[in-house]
């Protein structure tokens, strides 16, 4: 349980992280930070606050969705746009293409490793995650169905907001998959499996 406590803290810190990364590269960040840059843009307020109220609000919409949050889904919600927040306040924000570059690429990776990190810890979905999950549960469309068009949604409100979509939009949609796909089975907590029960002999 420690384990996967700490597994849990540390892969939602570090994705905060990560995402503050892409953020100060400046080459664009994925669909959902997008959708937290325009609303910061708009509201003044610091786009790791609006990350951890977008979050609140996308779990209210689990509700007709008939889905229930774990430890984790709450957990994300308070400590990823806080980090990345405080991130933000102390990282550069470089306009050399190759150190833009760089700091793209480290979060794009940081971000997969926090994920092997935070799902394998098995506390249950973020709430962006969870959203497809439900979609897919209810009206039962293909997975990469409600994640497209979820995405797809939240991404083009965002730019038209004034986030920043760009060739990190790209690099981001092609490299976290086979990213995450690597470092889940390397991060993830072993669960172990249910005690055989015994059986009375007569």
């Amino acid at each position: 349980m420690l384990s996967r406590i700490s597994r849990l803290l540390i892969g939602l810190a570090l994705y905060g992280f990560g995402c503050a990364l892409t953020v100060a590269a400046g080459l664009g960040v994925d669909p959902w930070t997008v959708f937290a840059e325009g609303l910061s843009r708009v509201t003044g307020v610091g786009i790791g606050w609006i990350t951890n109220i977008v979050g609140l609000a996308v779990l209210l919409l689990w509700i007709p969705l008939h889905q229930r949050p774990g430890v984790g889904t709450v957990a994300n919600i308070l400590l990823v746009g806080t980090t990345m927040q405080l991130a933000l306040g102390v990282l550069p924000q470089p306009t050399h293409l190759v150190w833009q570059a760089a700091m793209l690429v480290a979060g794009v990776v940081t971000v997969a490793v926090a994920s092997g990190l935070y799902i394998g810890a098995h506390f249950g979905p973020g709430p962006r995650d969870g959203l497809m999950t439900g979609l897919h549960a209810r009206f039962g469309w293909p997975i990469w169905a409600c994640r497209l068009s979820v995405e797809g949604t939240v991404l083009v409100a965002g730019w038209l907001l004034g986030g920043t979509v760009g060739v990190g939009t790209v690099v981001f949609a092609l490299g976290i998959g086979p990213l995450v796909h690597l470092a889940l089975p390397l991060l993830a907590a072993p669960i172990s499996p249910p005690a055989p029960r015994s059986v009375a002999r007569v």
